[in-house]
């Protein structure tokens, strides 16, 4: 058996786990980035190509009745639950909801701030390196409004924003029409994030930094995350042409990361929210300059066509897919914007990690023979 030794063996390859093994490179240390799949090809893959500038404030468990009734009927656009899943997920939508407390609430977002702030500056060194700026558009994104209620308490969200450097424009209808005249022009207002990027193909981003870290002297590897075990001073994960060997690890895996990390005694507080995508072609010469949210749902400009992404589908882990709010979500999206047939036969669908507090979960796993170190970021 063939073996690799590294410094730093990176578990994960999607926009997390590569972009921490850039960061170990420039730290002089020697990486392997590992995954089943090649990079990108998961939870990554899916996203509405946002690098969200403007996420200042995390999202918080709804505490008003109105909205839990709402959701509990489960009828909504953004928010669907599958009845089978809620015991597994009483335990950490309870945390959530009790973090979601106004204090408390106040005390992450802080934190969460913090990180917030340098994610445009981050990718736009990153891909300055890597010769993939073209993917970076400076254009933000709009969310369109149809009713008054709700554009006003964006419009008072988007005020406490400008503190924390974050710009926006609110939109009249006929403003709104002349920047995306494809739109319908039913929508009483909106508001443009300026400071977000919006990207047109997020594995190509992806593709773009793997690539660099590979002429950086990275190695990516196809190997099984699965297999990390205890060797000698550090660690050793079985890939397809042998052995992995480094003194640390990072695990990057996303909503997998338990499995990893459970056998030595660190079980991370993740919960999945599963979303889905579809591509769909514009009609006659029909185009969006930015993304759109609006109605519980995105359409992005991408490469492959319009995106249409959902919002958030709480599931038991591994459970068949069931895209009922993409089935819910496409009539609205064709009433506001001349989508044409989809470009897939299938739905694509992705599994993000949350956890109860909002948090990423960063750091090493303590009292561990060789470093254990876990990196999951809810990243916008």
């Amino acid at each position: 058996m063939s073996k690799l030794q590294a410094d730093v063996i990176v578990l994960g390859a999607g926009m997390v786990g590569v972009s921490v093994a850039l960061h170990l490179q420039k730290r002089g240390k020697q990486v392997a980035l590992i995954d089943r799949r090649p990079p990108g090809e998961e939870t990554s893959y899916g996203n509405g190509g946002l690098i969200q500038r403007e996420a200042v404030f995390p999202h918080p468990f709804p505490r008003l009745f109105a909205e839990l009734r709402r959701i509990a009927r489960n009828r909504s656009v953004d928010v669907y639950y599958h009845v089978s899943a809620l015991p597994e997920l009483f335990a950490p939508l309870f945390a959530y909801w009790r973090n979601s407390e106004p204090r408390r609430y106040a005390e992450i977002a802080a934190q969460w701030r913090r990180l917030i702030a340098t994610c445009a500056s981050e990718h736009e060194m990153l891909a300055k390196e890597a010769g993939s700026t073209a993917l970076l558009r400076p254009v933000g994104f709009i969310r369109a409004y149809n009713d008054a209620a709700t554009l006003d308490i964006d419009l008072a969200k988007a005020e406490r924003a400008r503190e924390f450097g974050v710009n926006s424009v609110a939109l009249t209808p006929a403003q709104l029409a002349e920047m995306e005249p494809h739109l319908c022009n039913g929508f009483i207002g909106a508001l443009h994030w300026t400071d977000p990027y919006a990207v047109n193909d997020p594995h190509a981003l992806t593709l773009s930094y793997v690539a660099l870290f590979e002429r950086l002297g990275g190695q990516f590897v196809i190997g099984d995350a699965t297999t990390l075990q205890r060797h000698s001073a550090g660690w050793r994960v079985l890939a397809d042409d042998g052995a992995v060997e480094a003194e640390e690890a990072v695990v990057a895996l996303g909503i997998w990361s338990g499995d990893v990390t459970k056998r030595f005694g660190y079980a991370p507080p993740l919960f999945g929210k599963r979303g889905y995508h579809r591509h769909f072609k514009p009609q006659g010469n029909a185009g969006l300059t930015r993304p759109v949210a609006s109605n519980g749902f995105l359409l992005a400009p991408m490469r492959q066509g319009i995106r249409l992404t959902t919002g958030a589908e709480f599931a038991r882990r591994g459970a068949r897919p069931r895209p009922v709010q993409l089935a819910r979500a496409e009539p609205i999206a064709r009433r506001i914007f001349p989508l044409g047939e989809a470009v897939e036969p299938a739905p694509w669908m992705g599994v993000r990690p949350c956890t109860p507090d909002m948090l990423p979960i960063i750091g090493r796993i303590p009292s561990q023979h060789g470093r254990l170190s876990v990196m999951l970021i809810k990243a916008s």
